[in-house]
């Protein structure tokens, strides 16, 4: 009988880079290192993987790879995939990456802009009834909620454009500024002479 070693499934380096860095932006983000981790590896796998085989590559517990696949479904960034001939859940990354960046962002407006939005309206409309709120806290919680609100109808503005526009304004970048009216400094992000 000969010895078997057990630990995770060796990575080529720039898969292993990869998958390391994005558990790293993942627990950034707002998701623990695992979920990251093991969206990466679906996102590169050529074929779907099962939980046995994400733990073992990863070198992760199997509770923790079962709750952070369970996590990347709510955010539908993976799905299931039948194999025939084997009973176990295989699962694959969405690997379109306007889909995925969408949904992501999806997915973040609905756990954190619509909460916030919705605690300063609350916050907003107490303010105006309460005697004891000043008139500087009140003017900005209503410039933080004016702001909110613009971006998140900028958010959704640009979810509605097709794909093709959307990489147009992508490419712009700063230069979009051209072609907005009035009067437009020469250079975006450097600062003006009065500041």
């Amino acid at each position: 009988m000969t010895e078997m070693t057990v630990g995770p499934k060796p990575l080529p380096p720039p898969i292993e880079r990869f998958v390391l860095h994005w558990g790293e932006m993942g627990a950034i983000w707002g998701t623990n290192r695992s979920v990251g981790q093991i969206h990466a590896l679906l996102y590169l796998s050529e074929r779907p993987l099962n939980a046995e085989e994400i733990a073992d590559t990863l070198g992760l517990a199997r509770s923790n790879v079962s709750t952070s696949l369970k996590e990347l479904m709510s955010w539908q960034l993976i799905h299931r995939v039948p194999v025939r001939g084997d009973r176990r859940d295989f699962f694959a990354a969405e690997t379109d990456l306007w889909e995925m960046v969408m949904r992501i962002a999806e997915g973040r407006k609905a756990r954190e802009i619509d909460p916030t939005l919705a605690t300063l309206r609350a916050c907003a409309a107490q303010a105006e009834r309460d005697r004891e709120t000043g008139a500087v806290a009140q003017a900005r919680i209503a410039d933080m909620l004016t702001f909110v609100e613009m971006v998140d109808a900028w958010a959704r503005d640009i979810s509605r454009l097709p794909r093709g526009k959307l990489a147009i304004a992508l490419k712009l970048g700063g230069a979009i500024a051209r072609y907005l009216p009035g009067k437009v400094g020469k250079a975006i992000g450097k600062p003006s002479p009065r500041s």
